[in-house]
Formats: structure tokens, C-alpha cells, sequence
């Protein structure tokens, strides 16, 4: 029979009843919640253990209670891997007994029984304690009961709270309820946490529209470096098929001077663990990744697990794909849509096991070669159970490497990708394009259990998406789009440099591909364009690492705005969105963004990584007019004092602000700056504070 009593239940954070890990980053906080009770009115204690994968002995840290039989603690998690984490709770008789003996001496009534009671809970813990603090325990036992001693004496020091401490070091856990689950988190470097991504294509930097080279991508890394990027992602480099090669804009036939899609990968000269001949060779690539690293960034591969029909698989491995009844191989279809320059691997195949492990040698390869980051083609298309089993082979090993999941599907997809183990993932934010839609997506983002296992990496523009608000918003909407893409989501990325050129026509009304798209041609690029948004995006970018705020999402928050006059209870703006984001609590420091081993985390400086690190970004979404309204700031929230007025540094402009109160000005010209960045300080006495304009 079972005799534990207490009851644990309503854990959270807890993915599909353990099913899943949880995502962290090394040096974060892990709070836990449960509800916590038992029977009658016995006390009861709680603790939180954890542990990592490589150790064996749980720690532990206390739970408090909340309210409610709500209970909730926590614990750092300090090296990347996989951590386990659990709870215990137990009725505990000496913290019962104490309470009901300070009950007792503050009614001022006689307890020598309960002394004596309390010295056999004290003989029992010194029973289980070692050393000197099984001295102390049978000494405290021994004054409580010694009745040459004055009652309340002996009874103040029953009360001591250092003895209460000593004694639940050593509690009885014979009847102790632990979790039926031990649930698990992954914990990353801190780059999947917080990440500044740029696409691009290595063959359009040769000068000239020569075809470009890893050489020329290494000569290119100052600018990436200068636009503050992190975050090098590049396209296929494998060697490019030239059976039903595609030609520019996607045209059926190529002539012979057409370069292909990168993503029609494979040829004679090699496949996925291939270097393209005109772009160089491995060797260089390792080269490329090296330099990049003495700027900062880290080099992004694509995986796209779809091959030519020149692939050496398709001679070599036929039993890995699908033959059609006229004996020709099946190529890729999206009907009416036929691409029969792909050919799709048959993971339904007799021979799937030898494929899985073929396709996991792929990372392992270019893992060897310095890549720490993948970004995948369409996961989505393939089956869960591959991703799950090859990702967690490979952190098993590699446990710094991350994958970003190019998946623009259905929600539960997507946050089934998430759950399996990939790092990132693509969002529908490119088409959230109004105030409603993009504010109720982010609360679905972040105020949901969703935030537990995806990480959403913001992307104004790709290769193959040109929404219509970029097309026809002009240089006003390329400037919204990056500005709500760096401050919403602490990992954002940009296809370049079509993006901070501006680059907008479609290959056709109703078509969000490029006219004259780099995926099948190589294309040139005037960096120096006097149009360029480039400076607007590196101050965004150095906004981002100053203001640790911004490196994470969970402390999102939105802002009412009421358009026309001052009432708080005004109308809703449609056109102007207000959020926040703070530092504060328990994360007030920015790590290594390669994250760290079993030892103890490395912390860098990072400027502006206060404990007390408020950003407001305040942005019209109109890309045609000027908007005012009436910022409507949770001051309660943020750490503000609604008494005293305080400062906003708009980080775009370099202008300040003295505002007072909830409720104040602005108005947003979107053909200049279309948003404030601000950073909010409140100086403690009037000599702190500074020469400002006043908004009005």
C-alpha cells in the first residue's frame, strides 16, 4: 500500500506530459511551478531537483509556496546538453511541529510535552546527518528537554531558525512523493537564443557578374561584420545538376550559360559533401569559416535533402527513390507545379535505415569542416521520427549545434519541428503586416506554452518571398519591416542585399518570387547605392547588443496606443503598435555566445546589460501617412515610478525625452524614421537629471 501523501500535479513548464524537452540557453533561469498538497493541515516541504545529463547526483533547491497550494521554484542551468528536472514534496512533521509550538508559547500556554516531542524529531534527524551536524542536532535535543533551563529559553531555542535549517538539510523522505516524470531540457549556446542572420549569395560577389567565390565571401565579411550581423547563412554551395536545369526566372529550358539553382544539388563532380568548382574547394570553405569566426560571425549551411537527377545517389542508391511504372525516377511535383530538376528521396523506401544514416553523415561531415548552424530546406516534408532521432544524435556529440527550421506550414507543424529538437524556426511574420495580426501572433509567440520549444526567427524577406507589402510600400515599408523584425524577436534575419537595396518587383503581378531572382541567375549588387538602408540596419543591429532586453522574448509586452486625443479611454490607433521589453530578474548578463562546457559559464561585457535595461519601440505600421497617438505605458510593469517623470533616448535619432505619467505624445513620419526606439531611464533625485527636448 502506498502511504506518500502528498499530491503533485499541474506542473509546468511540461511539454506533452513529459514527452518533450524544453528549450534553454546557457546561463538561464529555469523557474517551475506545481500544485503541491496534502490531506489535513500538515505541512509540507518541496524541492526542485535537477541535474545534468553527465552527472548523477541530483541537486536540489527549495520551493515556496505561492497561494493556492501553488508552489514554484528554480535553478541556473550553467553548461549546454540536456538537463533533467523533477520535483519532491513530502509532509514534514518537524516543520508542522514548530509551527504549532510558536502557536502554543505566543498563547503563552505550557509546552514541556512538545519540547519533548520536538527532541525526538531532532534525535531522528541527527540519526540521518553526519558529522558535526549530527552533534548539533542531539545538543539542540538535549537543551530543549533540560529542565534546569527556563521554558522559554528552551523553548526560543526550539524556535531558532537555525536549528529549522539545520534540520531540513537532513529531511526523511521514506514517504516522500517525487514526480511520476523526469522532465528534460535542451540547453543551447546563446546564439539560439539571440541571433542576427544575413542571407547570401556567394556566386552574385564576384565583381562584374563574374561567378563569385568563397574568396570573394571571405572579402565580403567587413561589410556583413559592419552591418552587424552574426550570423552568415548561405545557400546550397554543392555542385548544381545540369539534367532539366532550370534557367533564369524559373524558365523550363536553360540555355548554356544559365547557372542553375543551388538547390538542384549534385552533378559529376560530387554532391552534399561537395564544394561547387567555381565557387573553390573545401578548403577554402574551412578557411571562409575561420575568418568569419575573427569577425564574430558564424557561417550558416543549408541542408536541403532533395538531390538532381545528376546526384551520384541516383546511380549509386535507385532503391533510395521513387520509380514511376515507366521506369523513369519520380521528380518532384506540387500539382499542377512540376520541378524535374529535383528528385525527392523516398523515406518510405525498403532501404530507409541506410538513407537516414547516410543523410545524418551530411552534418557530421560539414560539422568536421567548423559548421556549428544549419539551416533546413522544408522539414516538414519529411518525416518527424528522422528529424527527432538525427538531431538528437547529433547534439548528443555536438551539443553546440543548432538548426533553423525552414518550415512555412501549418502551426502544429511547425511546432512539431520545434518540439523534436530543431533550434529556430521561420514564422508567418511576413505576412502579420497589420497591428491586429502581428500582436495576436506575438502572444501566441510568447505568452504561450509554444515559447517553451519554438524559437521564432524573424524574416522580413527570403529568395523566395517578396510579399506585397514590400513590393509596394516603398523605402517606408523595408524600414517597418527590419524594425519590427530586430525588436520583436530577439533572432531575425534578412536576405541581402535585396533587402537593404530595396529590391521589390515581383516576376509577376500576384507573384511573391523576384523578378530576375538569384536562385537562377547570378546578379550584381551596388552596395554604395545611395538608397540603401544599410546605416538604418547596423544601428539596429548595435542597438540589439547593447540593450540585453532585446536578446530575449519572453518579457514582451505590449502598449496601448489611443489615437486622437488624450483620453485613455480613446480609441485604439490602428495604425501605431507600442511594445516594451526588459532585463531585469534573474538574466542581467550576456554569454559566450558559443555557450560553454561543464565548467562555469563565460560572461562577457556587454554595454547596457543593467539589471534594469527598459526598451519601448513605438512604430506606425502605415507606410503611406503620418500618424499620431497616445502612448498608454505600463509604468507598474516596466519598474517605472508614475510619481517622477522620467527619460526616453530614442536610440534611432538620438534624441531624448522627458515624459511624465502613463499617457504621452507621438507622432511618425514613415518616410522618415517610422518608429522610435527608445531607452527609458528615471534619474533617482532632480541633480540626476538631463538636459532633454520635450515631445508634444
Amino acid at each position: 500500500m502506498d502511504r506518500r501523501r502528498v499530491i503533485i500535479e499541474g506542473v509546468q513548464p511540461e511539454i506533452d506530459a513529459g514527452r518533450f524537452p524544453i528549450k534553454r540557453v546557457v546561463g538561464d533561469e529555469v523557474t517551475v511551478e506545481a500544485d503541491v498538497f496534502t490531506d489535513g493541515h500538515d505541512l509540507m516541504t518541496s524541492r526542485l531537483l535537477w541535474r545534468h545529463e553527465k552527472q548523477r547526483s541530483w541537486r536540489h533547491a527549495p520551493m515556496l509556496p505561492l497561494g493556492n497550494d501553488r508552489w514554484r521554484g528554480s535553478f541556473g542551468v550553467e553548461s549546454l546538453g540536456r538537463y533533467r528536472y523533477c520535483i519532491e514534496a513530502w509532509v514534514d512533521p518537524f516543520r508542522t511541529w514548530r509551527s504549532d509550538l510558536d502557536k502554543r508559547v505566543a498563547a503563552m500556554q505550557d509546552v514541556g510535552v512538545d519540547l519533548q516531542i520536538g527532541a525526538a524529531w531532532l534525535e531522528q534527524a541527527a540519526a540521518r546527518a553526519r558529522g558535526r551536524d549530527a552533534e548539533s542536532l542531539r545538543r539542540a535535543a538535549v537543551t530543549i528537554t533540560d529542565e534546569r533551563v527556563a521554558q522559554a529559553e528552551r523553548a526560543a531555542a526550539a524556535l531558532d531558525r537555525a536549528l529549522s535549517t539545520l534540520v531540513s538539510l537532513y529531511p526523511d523522505l521514506s514517504h516522500a512523493t517525487r514526480y511520476d516524470i523526469e522532465l528534460e531540457i535542451v540547453v543551447d549556446p546563446a546564439r539560439a537564443q539571440f541571433s542576427a542572420w544575413y542571407e547570401a549569395f556567394p556566386r552574385s560577389m564576384g565583381e562584374e557578374g563574374r561567378h563569385g567565390t568563397i574568396a570573394d565571401v571571405e572579402a565580403r565579411l567587413p561589410y556583413i561584420h559592419e552591418l552587424g550581423f552574426d550570423v552568415l547563412y548561405l545557400p546550397p554551395i554543392h555542385p548544381i545538376g545540369t539534367t532539366k536545369r532550370k534557367g533564369r526566372n524559373n524558365a523550363e529550358t536553360a540555355s548554356a550559360d544559365d547557372v542553375g539553382s543551388p538547390w538542384g544539388i549534385g552533378g559529376v563532380e560530387g554532391g552534399h559533401k561537395s564544394v561547387h568548382a567555381e565557387l573553390g574547394t573545401i578548403v577554402d570553405f574551412e578557411a571562409l569559416v575561420m575568418s568569419a569566426g575573427q569577425y564574430g560571425i558564424d557561417v550558416a549551411m543549408d541542408i536541403a535533402f532533395q538531390v538532381s537527377p545528376d546526384h551520384p545517389y541516383v546511380q549509386a542508391h535507385p532503391e533510395w527513390f521513387r520509380a514511376r511504372p515507366d521506369g523513369t525516377v519520380q521528380y518532384a511535383e506540387n500539382p499542377p507545379k512540376k520541378y524535374q530538376d529535383i528528385y525527392p528521396f523516398d523515406f518510405d523506401s525498403a532501404e530507409w535505415r541506410s538513407l537516414w544514416e547516410e543523410l545524418e553523415t551530411i552534418f557530421r561531415f560539414w560539422i568536421e569542416k567548423g559548421v556549428r548552424i544549419f539551416r533546413v530546406d522544408n522539414p516538414h516534408t519529411k518525416p518527424f521520427p528522422f528529424w527527432e532521432w538525427c538531431i538528437t544524435r547529433i547534439k548528443q556529440k555536438y551539443p553546440d549545434v543548432l538548426f533553423l527550421a525552414e518550415a512555412f506550414t501549418t502551426p502544429r507543424r511547425m511546432e512539431r519541428l520545434g518540439k523534436l529538437g530543431f533550434s529556430q524556426s521561420y514564422t508567418y511574420f511576413s505576412w502579420r503586416n497589420d497591428k491586429a495580426s502581428l500582436t495576436e501572433y506575438m502572444e501566441q509567440l510568447v505568452q504561450t506554452d509554444v515559447a517553451e520549444y519554438l524559437r521564432p526567427n524573424f524574416w522580413p524577406n527570403t529568395p523566395d518571398i517578396l510579399t506585397e507589402y514590400l513590393q509596394t510600400g516603398g523605402r517606408p515599408a523595408f524600414m517597418n519591416r527590419v524594425i519590427l523584425a530586430s525588436m520583436l524577436s530577439s533572432n531575425y534575419g534578412i536576405y541581402g542585399p535585396a533587402y537593404e537595396l530595396l529590391s521589390h518587383r515581383p516576376a509577376k503581378a500576384g507573384s511573391e518570387e523576384y523578378l530576375d531572382s538569384e536562385k537562377y541567375e547570378i546578379r550584381s549588387w551596388d552596395l554604395e547605392d545611395n538608397h540603401s538602408i544599410a546605416r538604418l540596419i547596423a544601428r539596429l543591429n548595435e542597438i540589439r547588443k547593447e540593450n540585453v532586453a532585446l536578446h530575449t522574448n519572453h518579457t514582451l509586452r505590449f502598449h496601448r496606443v489611443a489615437g486622437g486625443g488624450r483620453e485613455s479611454e480613446g480609441q485604439e490607433s490602428e495604425h501605431i503598435i507600442a511594445f516594451s521589453k526588459a532585463s531585469g530578474g534573474d538574466r542581467v548578463r550576456s554569454l559566450n555566445p558559443h555557450g560553454d562546457t561543464l565548467g562555469e559559464p563565460v560572461v562577457v561585457d556587454a554595454p547596457g546589460s543593467d539589471a534594469n535595461n527598459v526598451i519601448l519601440v513605438v512604430v506606425n505600421m502605415d507606410v503611406a501617412a503620418t500618424h499620431h497617438g497616445w502612448v498608454a505605458v505600463d509604468l507598474a510593469a516596466l519598474g517605472i515610478d508614475p510619481s517622477r517623470p522620467y527619460i526616453l533616448h530614442d536610440l534611432l535619432s538620438d534624441a531624448r525625452y522627458e515624459w511624465a505619467g502613463a499617457l504621452n505624445y507621438v507622432e511618425l513620419n514613415p518616410h522618415a524614421v517610422p518608429a522610435h526606439v527608445f531607452r527609458i531611464t528615471q534619474p533617482e533625485t532632480q541633480a540626476q537629471r538631463i538636459d532633454v527636448d520635450t515631445e508634444s
